[in-house]
């Protein structure tokens, strides 16, 4: 991987993280759970909020599209395994949740850091798109991904 922010070409940073299934059931994932696929993996600041929620839809209302692509898609924010199930509940999310408690993976793919919030400079998570092949190797990257019209370009590019 080359220096500062993965990006396209890159082999993808692996991780190992706590998440809940399409089932709701918990269990560890790792990038390696998803070789021989393609993975959209898209990092949001947290569940519940308007633009999160839309985003999430967004991919949710879409998942035959995607399947279609062979494409996997997985959500990771800081939040509890708890509001990851509260979340996917309420909007019937039918795509894995991990949770990123400490913003190590989200560190690791350059979505969280420095960022505008209503004018000041806040540390979080900063909304970003990987489309990652089956091989690990990160084809797309979208950062500072603005919901409206998103999964469009992502599925421009699968």
């Amino acid at each position: 991987m080359s220096k500062g922010l993965p990006s396209e070409d890159d082999i993808a940073p692996d991780f190992r993280l706590p998440g809940l299934d399409e089932n709701g059931e918990e269990r560890a994932y790792s990038l390696e759970d998803f070789r021989g696929r393609a993975l959209v993996l898209y990092f949001y600041p947290k569940d519940s909020t308007p633009g999160c929620t839309r985003e999430a839809c967004s991919f949710r209302d879409n998942m035959a599209r995607l399947l279609k692509k062979g494409v996997i898609v997985v959500g990771v924010s800081p939040d509890s395994i708890a509001s990851h199930k509260r979340f996917r509940e309420k909007e019937g999310l039918p795509f894995p949740l991990l949770s990123d408690l400490e913003r190590k993976t989200a560190e690791d793919y350059g979505a969280y850091g420095d960022k505008k919030m209503y004018g000041k400079t806040v540390k979080g998570i900063i909304r970003s798109t990987f489309l990652i092949d089956e091989n690990g190797v990160i084809k797309k990257v979208w950062r500072s991904v603005r919901v409206d019209g998103h999964v469009d370009e992502v599925m421009g590019s699968i």
